[in-house]
């Protein structure tokens, strides 16, 4: 009995101990990460701050991790902490994975404490600005002393004070995009001291729950005193013990964001290369074709099922000044875009500039039909009167929407450029100058004008005979005097590329910015920027009284060269003589995202150099069969690039449609120019590029698209490095080769030695003798388990001739040079297999370069003996037996070749894809044979020999094998190189070989330079 009581007793113990013991709390102490990293200015009070936080820690039962790793923002790492601080972190410190990473930690339930300059952290991830609670806007010089008013006691970092005033000095910030649902706990007074710039209700700290987590911020802690304040310390304790909670464990269930793909699944697959002049904009059909428009007129056909590219139209177009040399008129075929219906009604819709006397821009339709583009079918829809023998900004970009209405960009028509001869000029700023006779000057004739098409956006609904309807919502009603109902949004410059959100139906845009690359307050205001624009609804954005955030001009009067007031952004005034509109403007609008030429704090991702913003497609995954070809974590978010820089983001909104964040998109894919982008039936993402050169047929133009690899993916090989690639018989080599696997998989090793054989090993390294004399070209596959396998570079080793050595002797030893001051050389040339050295094939040259850096780049300097190594090389190869330098043979004789293509700027790239092809037909029917092992470099060098040949081609001259030089360095060089190299006539059964030698001289600058 009494045995039966104690069992029962210890039994209810149990069970009473257990079900009061809190799961959800975590076992033993809190853990507390404390993050530093800088990419902005850096505070020289972190390390006190990080020790002042540890021992806060020690005093007070919590943990403390310190780091500036932003690569332990992670998923596995995070979720053990109870709250993250960051300790004065400035810039953009953590990636887009890194970034999620953390969204996540704080929706499971975690804390975060941010410590002064936490706000003026990044700046661009509209989720860290409402965590944060606002952004950093600037500040009053040094430390002021100031009066901090508590306007909570109730909170943990406040209920120690006694007073309500707590005096101290301090880095005083301003603020901007204050989060309005935070709770304030305390404010500065800005009468006691000057500088303050948020008036009455000035925060200093704060505190609010958000998006499933807490979060405490204060803007004191930038001197080293602060971390010896006890009052100071009290108050940052406070805020730890708030964002540590009762330590709960997290709850990932509740994490909705996602962590992005990785950048390496991404990859460009090219349909065509090379074969557009000028291409604008594309139409992706039902069945994958596609529809290609390019400025000079003609429209190009790429047939999905047989790859084929070829022209099915030309429009009779306005594409150059016809009265006005040296002027880029920019205008011609400039958009083109299929009918939502039209797998039913096959229209295609053209925004083109006529020929001929009447000077508009025109807005038509055409049948296409069985691959035929029927230009006798024409509607014309629409005309936009344009301003012609001028430049420039013609956008021109077509657009339809979830309800079939049509939208079109067109640009403001208006000259950038300053004004040969005039006195007060633009100078990169607004155009806004209505002198008689000047209009191409004036941006507010066009842009700023509610009665002209140009510069806007355009809304229509086009009817089944061509004409058109006015939908409701744009920005004038009909019959609105002196405006044009056509008109959704109004102030662009030149939106060049747009897009339409196929279920909300917000229009998207780039538009172009103006050049100036300084503010000018006091005269003229802001510097250019380029805009990413979204329109929920109609809108005036501001051009050309504003730019950016609504950052104002100056009104200008370009008779005195006086400057006028700013025009402001909530009532903007169109009092031009050129306006034939209102003079009173709806408010502009801001850009979501905005850039100068120079580095912003604000969007720092976007980089620096030229700038020429596009928009892109916004991505829904549920609109594609099997959710498209890109992973669901882009669903709803909007791609955006920029021509000239590159880059791709991806854009996330918060559900207002307000900008939230942007991250590099496809970040790995090598882009060429961009200049449209289309999603096409199936969810792929198709790429248009331009090429790299202006108004011309670009090499490197491409209609491609992207490929998003979900699974396994092959080993990466970074580098095959081979240590002999040139000796004597038996010549032993060593490969090895750098390679990984992304999914950690094991990897074999294929290698292939050039002769036939072969080996596998489980290693990434082999040895092998080559017994018989040849050119062999060495490569390696590496393969990982799931037998995913990548090939390496070929490496060439020559067995049976070995490399001569060249040497260069400076007769005064010195390593640097003086202008004018004779610097003696010689060079010699040994080989080792003996044999005789033909002086002729000594080749000597000298350059002049700014820096070492840019010296480094060029040591080697083949190219200037390209064409004496390329000779060797075609007399070492299966060349000869068709080709002859100036003789007859079975081929064409090289000096022929190279006189029939010296002025074709693509002629070099072309040959070099046909020595390695092989083909037929243009020199007869006899086939040249495929050289598939050759490498790019000995392409490029057989190719400089043969176009050397060339009747009126200026051969440069070596120096002579010993002499002496008198510098004469290019202006601002630093650095003369002086190289050396010789090509031998090969051995028996092998090719002829180059050695190379360069020596670097700095430039005395403790020596006056000679004359």
């Amino acid at each position: 009995m009494k045995k039966h009581f104690l069992l029962t007793f210890t039994v209810i113990a149990l069970v009473f101990s257990f079900s009061c013991t809190d799961k959800s709390k975590r076992e033993g102490k809190p853990k507390v990460l404390v993050f530093s990293k800088t990419m902005g200015f850096k505070h020289s009070s972190i390390p006190k701050g990080m020790a002042a936080l540890q021992r806060l820690g020690a005093e007070n039962g919590f943990e403390v991790d310190t780091t500036k790793n932003a690569d332990l923002f992670n998923e596995d790492n995070l979720k053990q902490y109870s709250a993250i601080v960051f300790l004065n972190t400035t810039g953009n410190i953590l990636d887009a994975q890194q970034e999620a990473a953390f969204e996540r930690y704080m929706q499971a339930g975690g804390g975060f404490v941010g410590i002064h300059a936490a706000t003026d952290t990044e700046y661009d991830w509209g989720w860290y600005n409402k965590l944060v609670g606002a952004y950093f806007s600037g500040h009053p010089a040094g430390t002021p002393e100031a009066d901090f008013v508590i306007k909570d006691k109730n909170f943990a970092a406040t209920n120690f004070f006694t007073d309500s005033i707590w005096h101290r000095a301090d880095e005083l910030y301003n603020f901007k995009k204050i989060n309005p649902d935070v709770n304030v706990l305390m404010t500065v007074d800005e009468s006691t001291y000057k500088g303050g710039t948020n008036g009455d209700s000035h925060p200093m700290s704060w505190y609010h729950e958000y998006d499933g987590g807490r979060a405490f911020y204060t803007a004191a802690g930038h001197t080293d005193e602060s971390y010896a304040e006890e009052n100071f310390l009290k108050h940052v304790l406070g805020g730890i013990q708030y964002a540590i909670g009762e330590n709960k464990n997290l709850n990932y269930e509740k994490a909705v964001t996602q962590i992005p793909p990785d950048v390496d699944r991404f990859s460009k697959k090219v349909l065509v290369n090379g074969e557009f002049f000028e291409p604008t904009e594309m139409a992706v059909l039902p069945n994958n074709d596609i529809l290609v428009s390019q400025r000079r007129g003609e429209i190009v056909h790429y047939d999905a099922e047989t790859k084929e590219l070829k022209e099915v139209a030309k429009l009779d177009v306005y594409h150059k000044t016809l009265n006005t040399p040296g002027v880029n008129a920019e205008e011609g075929l400039m958009g083109l875009q299929k009918d939502p219906d039209f797998a039913n009604n096959h229209w295609i819709y053209a925004y083109y500039a006529p020929t001929g006397d009447k000077w508009v821009n025109r807005l038509s339709r055409f049948k296409f039909i069985d691959d035929t583009f029927d230009l006798a079918s024409e509607q014309v829809i629409l005309e936009v009167d344009s301003q012609r023998e001028i430049c420039c900004h013609t956008a021109g970009s077509i657009a339809f929407g979830p309800d079939n209405m049509l939208y079109l960009s067109t640009g403001d028509n208006s000259t950038p450029f300053n004004e040969k001869g005039a006195k007060y000029v633009n100078n990169g700023f607004a155009p806004l100058n209505d002198l008689p006779g000047k209009e191409q000057y004036d941006a507010r004739r066009s842009s700023g004008n509610t009665n002209d098409l140009r510069g806007k956006i355009l809304r229509i609904k086009v009817n089944e005979d061509g004409s058109y309807d006015i939908p409701e919502g744009n920005l004038f009603p009909e019959g609105t005097a002196k405006t044009r109902p056509e008109i959704f949004t109004m102030g662009h410059r030149n939106p060049y590329r747009i897009s339409v959100d196929p279920k909300k139906g917000w229009v998207y845009w780039g538009d172009v910015g103006p050049d100036a690359r300084e503010n000018k307050w006091d005269t003229r205001g802001t510097r250019g920027y380029d805009e990413m624009n979204q329109a929920r609804e109609a809108g005036n954005f501001g051009w050309p009284l504003f730019v950016g955030g609504n950052y104002a001009y100056r009104d200008y009067d370009y008779a005195t060269g006086e400057s006028g007031d700013f025009f402001d952004p909530e009532h903007p005034i169109n009092d031009s003589k050129n306006n034939t509109g209102l003079t009173e403007l709806p408010p502009a609008q801001p850009a979501y995202v905005y850039y100068p030429y120079v580095e912003t704090p604000d969007f720092p991702q976007v980089k620096t150099g030229g700038r020429n913003a596009m928009a892109g497609p916004t991505y829904y995954s549920d609109m594609y069969p099997n959710g498209g070809t890109l992973p669901a974590y882009y669903n709803e978010k909007v791609i955006i690039y920029d021509w000239i820089r590159g880059w791709m983001m991806a854009v996330t909104l918060f559900e207002d449609g307000t900008f939230n964040k942007m991250e590099p998109f496809g970040s790995d894919i090598d882009l060429n120019n961009l200049i449209d982008m289309e999603m096409g039936p199936d969810g792929t993402v198709y790429l248009l590029e331009y090429g790299s050169g202006w108004f011309s047929q670009n090499d490197d133009s491409a209609l491609s698209y992207i490929e998003y690899n979900a699974g396994n993916r092959p080993p990466l090989i970074d580098n095959i490095i081979v240590d002999h690639t040139a000796g004597k018989l038996p010549l032993n080599v060593t490969a090895k080769v750098e390679a990984r696997d992304r999914e950690d998989d094991a990897i074999t090793y294929l290698w292939d030695f050039g002769n036939g054989e072969t080996k596998e090993t489980s290693t990434p390294e082999v040895s092998y003798s080559y017994t018989e004399a040849g050119d062999y070209k060495i490569s390696v596959e590496a393969k990982d388990a799931k037998n995913a396998m990548t090939k390496s570079e070929i490496v060439s080793v020559v067995a049976g001739n070995s490399r001569p050595e060249v040497a260069i002797d400076l007769k005064g030893g010195d390593a640097f040079f003086q202008e004018n001051v004779p610097v003696a050389y010689a060079v010699s040339v040994t080989d080792a297999d003996g044999s005789a050295i033909d002086q002729k094939n000594i080749f000597v040259s000298v350059d002049y370069m700014e820096s070492l850096d840019e010296a480094n780049k060029s040591l080697g300097h083949q190219q200037v003996s390209a064409a004496i190594t390329g000779k060797a090389l075609t007399l070492g190869m299966d060349c000869k037996t068709c080709h002859k330098e100036n003789e007859k043979s079975i081929g064409p004789k090289y000096i022929d070749v190279a006189n029939k293509y010296q002025k074709d700027k693509k002629a070099k790239s072309y040959l070099q894809k046909k020595i390695a092809t092989g083909g037929s037909g243009v020199w007869g029917e006899v086939t040249m044979p495929a050289h598939p092992n050759i490498t790019k470099d000995e392409t490029r060098q057989i190719t400089e020999y043969i176009m050397s040949l060339a009747a009126n081609t200026a051969k440069e001259k070596s120096l002579p094998v010993a002499g002496t030089i008198r510098p004469k360095p290019t202006k601002d060089a630093n650095v003369m190189v002086l190289t050396a190299s010789y090509t031998d006539n090969g051995e028996e059964g092998t090719i002829p070989l180059t050695g190379v030698k360069s020596i670097v001289l700095k430039k005395n600058k403790d020596k006056p330079q000679g004359k």
